[in-house]
């Protein structure tokens, strides 16, 4: 006998509650995982006003897993060979996956994610690392949102970034030339160098060949792909930076690198060197990327354009360049030089006078006291 429902688009199957519905001719059958027809109802609803606002996802794509929106942004940035790719891989590895790697897209809620923060800082990691995390994963959503057709309906709502402790360590021309004369070294005198002029990078000054370093026009190239945001750069040496540079690719055929030790082999690792160097200069807290921000300052101070000495760090967003560019306490001083060289010498003795104790009146005070 063939069974009645009671509603149309809704029927019981197994103590269960289903609904039936058909978009573009194709039927499709979910379960509304409830007793209650008044359940199956309100989803059987639900699911017409996607259809009509274009929001409808299908129930296969519902399946999807926070794995598979991760596992696809692992193979956006292969194919876009994106330098970070290893650490995106070793955060879901170590930290997100076994938190979120099983759950379904549809199932992450803000508050999981506030969860998620509250157990990393627990653990003691960095609020650095957790926002990391969090843009990981954030970015991970949006790629399946923004596929066609779509992965995930809803982007959950992502708890606000976390406060980091941003560094704001800068290295004064004195300092740094205690430094030169601690590294005897050619390749640290000539890395301190080009990080303290130009702001680069630690693994674009290992990185760097001769064949980049064009001696006859004074410049050092970095090409698409070896610079952090793949966009290539190219800076004009100093002086000092000139006669270093020389002397570090005499001899040497293009493709070799550059920094390199006595026995000719590429410096890798310069952890025990840089130990060494700020034991010597007594500067235990430096360590090299204060060169990146001491450098912008300096291009800054002397009149270079922001645009430019961006160019030529590398920074791509304002918001970076803003935490790096800090007013230091000469800085403030020369302001107010600045200020005071301003003003006009009548009305700078006007304003003073307003406010200093007049002779007469300190003379009548004393017979008081007296």
């Amino acid at each position: 006998m063939k069974r009645k429902r009671e509603t149309k688009g809704i029927y019981p199957r197994n103590k269960t509650w289903w609904i039936q519905f058909s978009r573009d001719g194709k039927p499709y059958r979910e379960s509304s995982h409830s007793e209650l027809k008044s359940v199956a109802k309100a989803l059987l609803k639900r699911r017409e006003s996607e259809m009509h606002t274009g929001d409808f996802v299908e129930p296969d794509t519902r399946r999807i897993t926070v794995a598979d929106l991760y596992e696809a942004l692992i193979a956006d940035y292969e194919r876009n060979d994106r330098d970070t790719t290893p650490w995106v891989i070793s955060r879901w590895n170590s930290r997100l996956k076994p938190v979120f790697g099983h759950l379904r897209a549809a199932q992450v809620t803000t508050a999981q994610l506030n969860k998620y923060i509250d157990d990393q800082r627990e653990a003691g990691w960095e609020n650095a690392t957790i926002n990391r995390d969090m843009m990981a994963l954030r970015t991970a959503y949006s790629l399946g949102h923004n596929s066609t057709p779509r992965k995930v309906h809803e982007i959950p709502v992502f708890p606000p970034r976390l406060k980091e402790n941003v560094r704001s360590g800068f290295l004064e021309e004195a300092e740094y030339s205690v430094l030169c004369s601690h590294a005897h070294e050619l390749w640290l005198r000539g890395l301190l160098a080009v990080a303290y002029r130009f702001g680069f990078r630690k693994e674009e000054l290992l990185d760097l060949r001769v064949w980049q370093v064009n001696l006859l026009d004074r410049t050092v190239r970095l090409n698409r792909g070896e610079t952090k945001n793949d966009e290539p750069r190219e800076v004009g040496l100093t002086q000092d930076t000139w006669i270093l540079l020389s002397a570090l690719c005499a001899g040497k055929q293009g493709n070799d690198f550059v920094f390199t030790r006595e026995n000719g082999k590429q410096v890798r690792d310069l952890r025990d060197a840089w130990a060494k160097l700020i034991k010597a200069g007594r500067m235990p807290e430096l360590i090299l990327h204060d060169f990146r921000r001491s450098a912008l300052r300096n291009m800054i101070r002397r009149g270079v354009p922001e645009r430019v000495a961006m160019a030529i760090s590398g920074h791509k967003t304002r918001d970076v360049f803003d935490r790096y560019n800090i007013v230091s306490g000469a800085d403030l001083r020369l302001a107010a030089q600045k200020i005071e060289e301003g003003i006009p010498v009548e009305k700078h003795k006007t304003s003073t006078m307003a406010v200093l104790p007049q002779p007469e009146a300190a003379s009548v005070d004393a017979r008081n006291v007296n």
